[in-house]
């Protein structure tokens, strides 16, 4: 049992401060008047006057007796456990990680604090997560935030500890190098306890890094952009010039070089800033990587992945055609209506074959610069159109391999029918045949046309499939009557056959009159007939007053250059991807019946090897569904999805990166001095993992089982003496002379 003296409890402390202030201030007054009267009673009346004073406090506070039964608990103590990304780096020369450290110190804590009851926490981004076992087995984070870890412990609804200690390299997203006090009590409101640190390195290992890579956000194609890239030496590694080149990946392609520079060092830092032009829009992923100097003992920080949403200003075509037809005219009139795009059209009106009675100069308004077009300038276009095109006569058959490449590469292609196209038009066995989403083997020249007039029909994709729904939503499933066809084969594995013909067979199955498919990086469209025109003046395109032709072209070019109105589906990693972690992708269907399932594949860019597959049922409401993936290495990937089910094969496309280490990884020195500073703020120690021994141990929480609470005399015996001592001082004064 114990016994301690307290004050009243039913008195607030403003009023015990306020009785406090009005008796010292009394006490003064009396001592200034005696120092001042003159007589042989003022020793008395300084005892009664003093007395008095004493006993009216007395009779305010009342103190009581409070008598404690209990007894003495381990005290309780928080032990947080740094698991970010950056603990997965080198502790010193000899390879051991942060980690090991952190699970080496682990069991010594553990016996430091055997009697102390005691909670392991691993922290990350977010809220903590407890720590099962001997070792630190939780999933690396993207990030140490200090300050949301020391609010979820200030914040527990259970006993609160006595202290806590943080194991860390102390590189900490919060609190920030700046203003860290301030960050620490409004993370720890309440809780005034003592924050201990535990070093988990204190020495920095050679290495060079890609510090950082800024860009502008807004990122147009076909436009030079500066992006600046940092670079940074640590840990004596000797450093004066840096290569450093930027890369754009592609499916299956290698890497194509954008732009190359060297960083001249000064401290262990430099920048370099690079002109990087993209040539196609939508989502790229550029790989900027220097050639580290020898001694580097961090490699996987030599590049870093960024990922670029590229904008296009405007979609730049090439239009080529064969002859001035009245499908060709009707192209090229949308084509140049449309503000958003700009075309670049050449028609042949002649071929070399052609026996005039002219000149040459008289019978041309300009030569066709085929060379020109198809190698110095083919990146610069965003796609292009070949519509009744012979590619032998006029020499494009050379360039063929070289648009097969752009298409795999990025670009788009719009093959359109009439009497020189697809088998009739030389491409059958040549490279570009093979990015086409359709067959053109086992067909000859003489019979590569069918005169005869058809309704295309929907496919079962055709009516679900997006990229129609701007036509339908005019003409419902209504289409006019086309004048014929080039003669196709089936179409190729993967690709989309959204219109077929209604008797004509190819394989197995009907023959694809527009098919659509990818290939690599890029996109193609097949439509074998030059009837298009009929949607914008004929009997049938009254209806809709003409603009079904241009809610058909729109559509289709909307879905060669990636537009998210026209994906049947869409991929997203809302939580980034990290080398060695699993990864989730979030499929969302647009058009997916209850049950549907779509076919889910991830693939390496560079090689186009796939590394993961899954059949993924979706519910039919627009829930997005969660596919996980197992851990990848470090590099690009393309996350591609198919409809297969409801026979929407065409598939959305997602590119992404998984980067080693990201930012956690760029800077691999320790910051001890934040540990140290955020210890200083709360009256805790810092000591390196061989010191845990020597950390404090928090004082024992005392349990109490009963406690009495009686007042030393009650409230009528304090006022009662504090009356008797004020007439005893009152008398006292009148004999000494004082009033």
């Amino acid at each position: 049992m114990t016994e301690s003296l307290a004050l009243s409890g039913d008195l607030h402390f403003a009023w015990i401060v306020v009785a406090l202030i009005v008796a010292a201030t009394s006490a003064g007054l009396l001592v200034f008047e005696l120092t001042r009267a003159q007589g042989r009673h003022r020793g008395w009346v300084a005892l009664t006057g003093l007395g008095a004073l004493v006993f009216l406090c007395l009779a305010v506070l009342r103190p009581v007796r409070i008598e404690e039964r209990g007894a003495s608990v381990g005290a309780r103590l928080t032990i947080l456990l740094d698991r970010s990304r950056s603990m997965d780096l080198p502790a010193d020369e000899r390879k051991k990680t942060r980690r090991d450290v952190v699970n080496q110190v682990l069991p010594e804590l553990e016996k430091r604090f055997a009697d102390v009851r005691v909670r392991t926490l691993s922290f990350g981004m977010g809220e903590p997560t407890p720590v099962t076992g001997e070792r630190l087995d939780a999933p690396p984070s993207l990030g140490t935030d200090l300050s949301a870890a020391l609010e979820y412990v200030a914040g527990a609804t259970d006993e609160l500890p006595q202290a806590v200690v943080v194991v860390s390299d102390g590189r900490f997203d919060r609190p920030g190098a700046e203003r860290t006090e301030l960050a620490l009590r409004t993370a720890l409101g309440e809780l005034r306890v003592p924050v201990h640190g535990v070093r988990a390195v204190t020495e920095t290992v050679p290495d060079a890094a890609v510090a950082s890579v800024e860009m502008a956000e807004a990122v147009v194609a076909h436009q030079p952009v500066t992006m600046k890239v940092k670079v940074r030496c640590v840990g004596g590694l000797s450093c004066d010039e840096v290569p450093v080149v930027a890369r754009e990946l592609h499916l299956d392609t290698p890497p194509k070089e954008r732009a190359s520079g060297v960083v001249r060092m000064v401290d262990g830092e430099g920048t370099v800033d690079l002109e990087v032009t993209l040539d196609r829009a939508g989502k790229r992923i550029l790989e900027v990587a220097i050639d580290a100097p020898r001694g580097d003992d961090i490699g996987d920080n030599d590049r870093r992945l960024v990922t670029i949403d590229v904008a296009r200003d405007r979609v730049r075509l090439l239009h080529v055609a064969g002859r001035p037809t009245y499908d060709v005219r009707a192209l090229r009139t949308w084509l140049k209506s449309d503000a958003s795009v700009d075309v670049v059209a050449f028609f042949i009106l002649r071929t070399h074959d052609d026996q005039v009675q002219a000149r040459q100069d008289e019978l041309a308004l300009i030569p066709f610069p085929v060379d020109e077009l198809f190698t110095e300038h083919l990146p610069s276009f965003d796609a292009v159109i070949l519509q009744d095109f012979d590619a032998r006569p006029y020499g494009l058959s050379k360039h063929l391999p070289s648009l097969a490449n752009y298409v795999r590469e990025g670009g788009g292609l719009i093959m359109v029918g009439g009497p020189d196209a697809f088998v009739s038009g030389n491409y059958a066995r040549t490279r570009l045949a093979e990015v086409l989403p359709i067959g053109l083997e086992g067909i000859s020249r003489e019979e590569a046309i069918d005169l005869g007039s058809f309704v295309p029909r929907f496919t079962k994709a055709g009516r679900y499939a997006p990229v129609l729904s701007p036509l339908q939503s005019l003409m419902g499933m209504r289409l006019p009557e086309m004048p014929g066809t080039n003669l196709v084969g089936p179409a190729r594995e993967g690709a989309t056959v959204l219109l077929e013909h209604p008797t004509l067979m190819a394989g197995d199955g009907a023959m694809p009159v527009l098919a659509l498919g990818e290939y690599g990086s890029g996109r193609s469209i097949a439509l074998t007939f030059d009837g298009a025109h009929k949607l914008l003046f004929s009997e049938f395109a009254v209806d809709a007053a003409g603009r079904a032709h241009g809610a058909f072209w729109d559509a289709l070019l909307g879905w060669l250059m990636r537009d998210p109105r026209f994906e049947p589906a869409k991929v997203t990693a809302p939580e980034g991807c990290i080398a060695g972690m699993p990864t989730n992708l979030t499929l969302r269907a647009v058009f997916a019946e209850e049950g549907a399932k779509a076919e889910l594949s991830v693939a390496r860019m560079g090689t186009g090897e796939k590394v993961a597959t899954r059949t993924v049922e979706l519910s039919g409401d627009g829930t997005p569904t969660v596919v996980d993936i197992e851990p990848l290495d470090a590099g690009g990937y393309t996350a591609t999805v198919r409809l297969a089910e409801q026979g929407q094969a065409a598939p959305s496309r997602y590119d992404f990166a998984c980067e080693a280490g990201g930012l956690e990884w760029a800077d691999p020195r320790p910051d001890v001095a934040r540990l140290e500073t955020i210890a200083a703020a709360t009256g805790g120690e810092v000591v390196g993992p061989d010191d845990v021994a020597s950390l404090p141990l928090p004082e024992a929480a005392r349990v109490v089982a009963e406690r009495r609470v009686r007042p030393l005399l009650p409230p009528w015996a304090w006022t009662f003496l504090a009356a008797a001592c004020l007439g005893g001082h009152w008398i006292t004064r009148r004999r000494a002379g004082l009033t």
